[in-house]
């Protein structure tokens, strides 16, 4: 998409206008930007570390996730969950 180096509420606004889910590691980013403002869900992958292993686990909580997901809204997706 060429978005290298892109960051904080940039990413998130490119994001917006093409994709209907922005999907993160960053636990800290419903508390930093104003997700309410933009037409995007997003979802935060809650794991140990942000290493293929420990992500992997998450995924079929995040594709059960994807269905349902509304614009404006933050989701916490745990492999417990």
């Amino acid at each position: 998409m060429g978005w290298s180096g892109v960051k904080n509420g940039r990413l998130l606004a490119l994001a917006a206008d093409g994709f209907d889910a922005f999907i993160t590691v960053d636990k800290n980013l419903p508390y930093q930007q104003n997700l309410a403002a933009l037409p995007v869900a997003v979802v935060v992958l809650d794991a140990p570390s942000n290493e293929l292993h420990a992500l992997l686990p998450l995924v079929p909580v995040l594709e059960a996730r994807l269905t349902t997901l509304e614009p404006r809204v933050c989701v916490v997706v745990r492999a417990d969950a």
